[in-house]
């Protein structure tokens, strides 16, 4: 199922990014991971006695209870950089790490249906406070950072599935998906809060900073600009209806109640709708699927022209907030994940959203081309460890260009000025070692070239570590 795999990617506001951590913060948070490490390590829980593996058909599992744990260390050595703005990457050294430890707890209240809620808990801050590139580095670093240990609830909510025919499938049991059966055509809905990215361009090889790539416009379209509120999750609900080779799904979505900040609109009146219509394949007997998904924004959102104009008018540096008001903002991406043979895959992502306006929750991006590849280990006696190599240039239109030049400040980026603009192109790869049981550890290294469009600024090398653990 697309939902089966809910592995949120955070995103970035607000907080200020303390020199260090204090020793009680440190010790808090080691406390927790070593925790969640030995309970990942200790088994699962599954309902009726039975265990996480594959599960027959007429097998139902009526409640199950999963665990993760995530720490991420990154940091740089610096770079060149004449000159920075209020959002800039710092050019000094920097390093920051990030924890989050995940309850997934899932009951079957009758035939079809499953509730599930996850309760989270999260420390740390991604570097500089998630500002700086518009394809951020990490997708474990929320726009929001906190050095204690604090708790939150990213998901709670109900997903039923309705048979409508064809031939019976096993649904295997895993994090966020109770074991059973479901025909191939099918209705599945889903409401309360999630994130829309646990169901919309979901992609097998990149899209999980838990397990794969860490960058955010490598594990989602960096157009996509979906609804979302500082920690990447909303309220709203979805139907995909599934017919043999095709699939469709559309949702609406609760937006914040201004762009890029914590707090969901109560109203629902700032509000988004989400498509996406799925071709699955198989191309010389290895399968592959083709993903075409757009979005409509419909909130308060200002246009850059608009802006530019004003800070004419007044002096000052452009001011996006002073211009807003009720449009629509529509934006279209393309998914395409393809097996090459057992153990290689490849994919490709590429989107484009309305240039004039700001974006409202993701990132500073109006267009976008990634793509990659993943191998297992298998050819050099490693068959559980991974690679990953993946590429993404993202860019602005010329309108939004001049905003970053006249002063004004995005969602992540805003040197302060931009005199010499340049697509952000990054490359990214990583290696994900099986350690021992479900305990994995991973090397990550991304070279970022023009941050945050800015040719003057840059290239930055970034490296990190990532320990992550599972039941």
């Amino acid at each position: 199922m697309a939902s089966s795999h809910i592995s949120p990617q955070k995103r970035a506001i607000g907080a200020s990014d303390p020199p260090r951590q204090s020793a009680a913060a440190r010790a808090g948070a080691l406390a927790l991971v070593a925790s969640g490490l030995l309970f990942g390590l200790g088994g699962t829980a599954a309902a009726d006695g039975q265990s996480d593996g594959p599960q027959q058909p007429q097998q139902q599992q009526t409640w199950a209870v999963h665990g993760q744990a995530t720490v991420v260390w990154q940091g740089y050595a610096g770079f060149r950089s004449p000159f920075s703005g209020p959002q800039s990457l710092p050019a000094d050294p920097n390093g920051r790490e990030t924890t989050d430890i995940t309850l997934f707890a899932g009951v079957r209240p009758w035939s079809g249906a499953e509730i599930w809620i996850n309760p989270e808990i999260d420390q740390g801050f991604g570097l500089n406070n998630t500002l700086g590139i518009a394809g951020f580095p990490s997708g474990e670093a929320y726009k929001v950072g906190a050095a204690a240990p604090y708790a939150k609830l990213p998901r709670l909510f109900l997903r039923q599935t309705i048979d409508l025919g064809g031939a019976t499938q096993a649904v295997d049991a895993d994090i966020n998906q109770l074991a059973g059966a479901q025909t191939a055509d099918r209705l599945v809905l889903t409401v309360g809060k999630f994130s829309v990215v646990d169901i919309f361009d979901t992609n097998q090889y990149a899209h999980d900073p838990r397990g794969d790539f860490l960058n955010w416009t490598v594990i989602d379209a960096g157009t996509f600009d979906y609804a979302a509120n500082a920690w990447g999750y909303t309220y709203g609900a979805v139907a995909e209806l599934y017919e043999g080779r095709w699939a469709a799904r559309g949702g609406v979505f609760d937006l914040t109640t201004v762009p890029n900040s914590a707090a969901l609109d109560p109203t629902f009146q700032q509000f988004q709708l989400v498509g996406e219509l799925e071709e699955d394949h198989e191309i010389n007997g290895q399968p592959g699927a083709v993903k075409v998904t757009g979005y409509l924004t419909e909130a308060r959102m200002g246009a850059f022209a608009d802006a530019i104009r004003l800070a004419q008018q007044t002096g000052g540096p452009a001011n996006i907030a002073a211009v807003r008001r009720y449009r629509s903002r529509p934006g279209i991406s393309l998914d395409v994940q393809q097996q090459i043979t057992a153990g290689i895959g490849a994919f490709l992502r590429a989107g484009i959203a309305d240039g004039r306006l700001e974006p409202f929750e993701f990132t500073d991006v109006d267009r976008t081309v990634s793509g990659g590849v993943s191998v297992q280990g298998g050819r050099w006696g490693r068959p559980n460890d991974v690679f990953g190599l993946a590429g993404v240039v993202n860019g602005i239109s010329r309108i939004h260009q001049a905003f970053f030049a006249d002063g004004g400040l995005g969602i992540l980026v805003g040197d302060g000025r931009l005199p010499s603009a340049g697509p952000e192109k990054i490359l990214e790869s990583y290696y994900d070692i099986a350690v021992i049981g479900p305990l994995r550890l991973s090397f990550d290294y991304q070279f970022v070239d023009n941050p945050a469009y800015d040719r003057e600024r840059g290239p930055v090398s970034i490296g990190a570590v990532r320990v992550h653990t599972q039941f």
